[in-house]
């Protein structure tokens, strides 16, 4: 017994004879880390970080989407056709910054914001763009409000020591490559699920978002509630209440979401991926009724958006949950980054442009027509719903593997993986 004591306990790992990536060690870390005194930051300076943050996130999601909030002067304008207006927010969204950066738990405020953020930006650029009278100094502003967010990033956000959560649950984890990572994560089947039902969901929102106001204002042409946009700046209504919604709704459906999930976690394991199935599959024909209905009632179709945003809206703090619980820390900044390239890739950087495409592929059968302007774009939008069903299968997908999954994260992140 005392031989057994005094034994060195070995490293658990997935092979018997290397240290793979992810693996555990039960025993502390032998470098000069473990003496590092933890950094400590102050409860009023944590606030201030969060609120920076949140304030960056919003300059982030508002401008990519103050382009839609006056699409039409600017079509007018440069007298460009849809696939091209639809290329402006693939430029945007790929120059986005990082958003993976501080991966955490924390992040679901940032994800809580995607909606209602897009929505103040679509006020914003109508609001700019009406009290000018030039569409241009709607995309004037934000550049400004972004340098003083860069000022308040190097002043006040402080740098957090890295690997804090690499020891959580008692064990030290290994460092890792990155195509070690890639492999973990592409076998992890509730990461690569949930990552297409995120696709899915990025291409429903990002062509939504940035089509709507103009479908709309083309559906009031086509029933002669007002006249086509001849002169700027171009009537914006449609960008105020579209981005009213979306600012409302998004604030309901994720705190709706978040607290449908709380009340079903301990009793269903796999209920977050059950939400955002059910959220998915239920918004699509919302948006569809809403697509078919602009012809011939406005009224309708609004109420039938912010049905459907709602529901897609559940999704969202949701999604930050499962990833953080199905990948081990270390890896969860390499899955978050794969997630968005995914995401933003196959998802909202191009759909604005495939809408556009389907929509100028069509114009040739009557090149001329105001309301054959407007049915072209309704047909090219009707793929929304589609893709929004495939989303709620992949959800689905998940759902069947996430208890497997988190499980074995769990064990991963305690050091006891001798099962895995």
């Amino acid at each position: 017994m005392a031989s057994n004591q005094h034994r060195p306990r070995t490293r658990l790992s997935l092979r018997s004879n290397t240290i793979p990536y992810g693996s555990m060690s039960s025993e502390q870390p032998d470098s000069d880390a473990s003496s590092m005194p933890p950094t400590s930051i102050s409860k009023k300076r944590a606030y201030v970080a969060v609120a920076v943050l949140c304030y960056v996130n919003l300059l982030n999601y508002m401008d990519r989407y103050t382009i839609a909030g006056v699409l039409l002067s600017i079509q007018n304008y440069f007298g460009i056709p849809d696939s091209t207006s639809g290329l402006l927010q693939t430029g945007l969204l790929d120059s986005g910054p990082d958003e993976s950066l501080g991966w955490d738990r924390r992040s679901q405020l940032f994800h809580h914001s995607t909606y209602y953020h897009s929505g103040l930006g679509y006020i914003m650029g109508a609001t700019i763009a009406s009290a000018t009278g030039d569409w241009r100094w709607a995309l004037r502003v934000s550049p400004a409000l972004g340098g003083l967010g860069l000022l308040l990033l190097v002043f006040l956000i402080p740098n957090p020591p890295r690997g804090a959560s690499d020891t959580q649950g008692g064990g030290t984890m290994e460092s890792t490559s990155y195509i070690e990572d890639v492999k973990y994560l592409l076998k992890n089947r509730s990461f690569v699920w949930s990552s297409l039902g995120v696709t899915a969901m990025a291409f429903v929102t990002g062509a939504l978002a940035f089509w709507t106001p103009t479908f709309l204002s083309r559906a009031q042409v086509t029933q002669g509630l007002r006249p086509p946009c001849e002169k700027e700046p171009c009537n914006s209504l449609d960008s105020y209440i579209f981005g009213a919604i979306t600012v409302v709704t998004g604030i309901v459906g994720v705190f709706l979401g978040t607290w449908i999930s709380k009340q079903l976690r301990d009793k269903v394991p796999n209920a977050d991926p059950l939400i955002c199935a059910v959220g998915m599959l239920s918004s699509s024909p919302c948006f569809f009724i809403a697509v078919i209905l602009a012809a011939t009632s406005i009224p309708v179709t609004y109420t039938f958006i912010a049905i459907g945003e709602t529901l897609l809206s559940l999704n969202w703090a949701i999604l930050a949950d499962i990833l953080l619980y199905v990948v081990v820390p270390t890896r969860r900044a390499t899955a978050e980054a794969l997630q968005i390239m995914v995401c933003h890739l196959l998802g909202d950087a191009g759909s604005p442009y495939l809408i556009g495409a389907i929509s100028d592929a069509l114009r040739k059968y009557n090149p001329e027509s105001p309301r054959w302007d407007f049915r072209r774009l309704e047909y090219s939008i009707l793929l929304c719903p589609v893709i929004g069903v495939l989303g709620g299968l992949f959800f689905l997908m998940t759902s069947l593997y996430i208890k497997e999954d988190r499980k074995a994260a769990e064990l991963l992140a305690s050091g006891n993986n001798r099962l895995l």
